[in-house]
């Protein structure tokens, strides 16, 4: 087991602020999001605010709630949406062909994930602040997160000091 000693340091050297955490992710990646109330919704904005250095990325997600900038038409050229579930925000970008929907069965994403036949370049979720030995939740939104966020190359958190 980890001391405690041992997790806060790397903690620490893992910290960043989200703008510098969204350049780390290349042109043409395939980015996960949380889903439902884990939607890391400080992430999403920095990702529509830091658009002008994307170039076509997909953005994989189930479902999300409220705003999605990056789903704005202005935005073709960066992001391109791909859901397995069509909610009220992004019905319109899938109806004009701005966004895909890809039909599957819930309990069938963990695998897509796992044996990379839709491999995750990122996954952006939100988790709690670690516990004492250093573990993080992921809230009341884990179903497709947690094997995204072990399928992905790179994960970006967001911490939120409310879970």
């Amino acid at each position: 087991m980890a001391t405690t000693t041992d997790w806060t340091e790397k903690y620490k050297k893992k910290i960043l602020p989200a703008s510098k955490a969204i350049k780390k992710i290349g042109r043409g990646s395939r980015i996960f999001l949380g889903t439902g109330c884990g939607v890391p919704y400080h992430l999403v904005q920095e990702l529509a605010a830091h658009a002008d250095q994307m170039v076509d990325n997909e953005i994989v997600h189930l479902l999300t709630l409220g705003d999605t900038p990056s789903a704005d038409p202005k935005f073709q050229n960066q992001f391109r949406h791909n859901t397995f579930f069509v909610s009220a925000n992004i019905r319109d970008a899938v109806s004009e062909g701005r966004a895909d929907y890809t039909p599957i069965m819930l309990s069938d994403i963990p695998e897509l994930f796992r044996q990379k036949r839709m491999p995750l370049d990122v996954a952006m979720i939100q988790v709690s602040p670690p516990d004492r030995y250093g573990y993080c939740s992921l809230g009341i939104s884990v179903d497709i997160t947690k094997s995204a966020f072990e399928s992905a190359d790179m994960v970006i958190a967001q911490v939120n000091q409310k879970m």
